[in-house]
């Protein structure tokens, strides 16, 4: 049965995957869900038996209908090589009775890599699927790394170009060198002077401009989305939870279709979200742990119902979690209301207004396959030097936020279930904030023997990506307001 989108904004109006993808975000400023959940249509027996780029397919195929085998084929294995750095492209760990997804071993060693490697080869193949003939321009706001991972998707991809906008003093050194020195001509690297969240609600005002989409059409231009409101992105993420539970029965730590607990660390909802998206295809997920950082404003949510950005904006050492609007959550929203498009538009209205709103008690009746909880910037650094003291294991500051959340959810529940907390990042892009928690004598250290450092206490190789980044120059070095963002797009497309 083919799965069509619709936006969580507007009734009536559905389209193709591709065209989703195409799009990014609804005309509405609404984002695409699917009108249905397909179920695995694979017993789980038979997943355990498949490569990542085997259940990839498996899971995408069931989302992307519009897809032909061969295309969704000729993405996977594309995106899927060499560029990762482990033939398994997300190994599981065991360290201190959980396990641990690393999804960081791509390109930009972040999570971020494990759709964006994949959504520029959804994107031309849904542009060539549909005729296109205008220039896709990528626009993407990131707390860090998004950013990275998106520019080192689309630099060079024919027919493409990519900025992308990140707050100057809100991500990491490591994170700002990887960004700043990236090469290719169709990207645009640029520092505002704000927080995640002013680029993001700049790049959704932008997107919403009917002129200038007018104007860009025009020229031969047209937008699209690199961020998690993306549906292309969203659903290859869905694919590793799959993966890592096929593993574990594979491994025969689990018996087949028994549950599992997930922690994710939480910032723009989308990773949580795919985990939630698993659990609804029928893979035997109990508890969606969501971990924030002080910026707890999903904890607040799963706590009260109220979903309120009206407070002090944290700059913490887990940036890419510094987000007050998390994007996201609107798709759940959207569910939990019964797919009301009207009402969840009315609650956006709220947040962009008032900046907060409250859901019925029959919404929040729908949210007990979610637990929250926030980890402070102590219990942070705590929870790296503890589980690097116990078993030598190196977390990074956003992964250790939800090991600190998952011990806090045992401690008040006694819920031993096993439990996958997605690593979402290497510890060697936050090697400050990391070795810091580990022993305060590396702070005198600057930057690169810091990665030095970390490389001897972890036993781990320095990740390629870090490498490349000592000694490049730096080739964006553009800033600017808010209110200038569309003035640096236009100057860059020559409107």
């Amino acid at each position: 049965m083919d799965v069509l989108y619709h936006s969580t904004r507007s009734e009536g109006l559905a389209v193709t995957a591709s065209e989703a993808i195409l799009k990014g975000l609804s005309e509405d400023g609404g984002l695409f869900v699917p009108d249905h959940i397909p179920a695995l249509d694979k017993s789980l027996k038979e997943l355990s038996g498949l490569s990542y780029q085997e259940t990839a397919y498996e899971v995408m195929k069931l989302f992307l209908t519009d897809f032909t085998k061969e295309e969704l084929k000729d993405c996977i294995q594309k995106a899927y090589d060499e560029k990762f750095d482990t033939d398994e492209i997300a190994p599981l760990v065991e360290a201190e009775g959980a396990y641990y997804l690393e999804l960081f071993h791509g390109p930009t060693i972040a999570f971020k890599d494990m759709a964006l490697s994949i959504l520029p080869h959804l994107l031309t193949a849904s542009a060539r699927k549909n005729h296109i003939q205008n220039e896709i321009v990528i626009l993407t706001a990131t707390s860090g790394d998004t950013g990275k991972a998106a520019l080192a998707g689309f630099a060079g991809v024919e027919g493409t170009r990519i900025i992308v906008f990140y707050p100057k003093n809100g991500v990491s050194p490591i994170q700002e060198k990887q960004m700043v020195t990236q090469k290719g001509d169709n990207t645009l690297v640029v520092g505002i002077h704000g927080n995640f969240d002013d680029a993001q609600t700049g790049v959704k005002k932008i997107f919403g401009d009917k002129a200038l989409a007018a104007e860009m059409e025009q020229k031969g231009f047209q937008f699209s989305s690199a961020n998690s409101i993306n549906i292309g992105r969203l659903v290859p993420q869905i694919c590793y939870y799959v993966y890592a539970y096929a593993k574990l029965l594979k491994e025969g730590k689990i018996a087949e279709g028994e549950p599992i607990n997930v922690a994710v660390p939480t910032g723009n909802f989308g990773n949580i979200l795919a985990a939630f998206y698993a659990k609804n295809m029928g893979l035997p997920i109990g508890k969606l742990i969501c971990a924030s950082n002080e910026n707890k404003v999903l904890y607040d949510f799963f706590s009260t119902g109220v979903y309120d950005r009206n407070r002090e904006f944290v700059l913490t050492s887990s940036p890419s979690m510094d987000i007050l609007i998390s994007s996201n959550l609107e798709r759940l929203i959207y569910r939990i209301a019964g797919s009301d498009a009207k009402k969840t538009k009315e609650l956006m209205a709220a947040l962009g207004g008032q900046g907060k709103y409250e859901i019925t008690d029959d919404m929040k009746a729908q949210l007990s396959d979610f637990y929250g909880n926030f980890a402070g910037e102590e219990e942070t650094a705590l929870t790296i030097a503890k589980i690097y003291r116990d078993c030598g294991y190196v977390l990074d500051t956003h992964t250790a936020v939800a090991a600190a959340v998952y011990g806090k959810y045992k401690a008040e529940t006694k819920d031993e279930t096993k439990t996958v907390i997605a690593s979402t990042a290497s510890p060697f892009k936050f090697t400050r904030s990391v070795m810091n928690a580990i022993d305060p004598k590396y702070d005198a250290m600057d930057d690169f023997a810091l990665v030095d450092a970390l490389s001897q206490i972890a036993n781990v190789e320095v990740p390629k990506a870090i490498q490349e980044i000592r000694m490049a120059p730096v080739v964006h070095d553009k800033q600017c307001d808010v209110d200038q963002m569309q003035n640096v797009v236009r100057e860059f497309l020559k409107l």
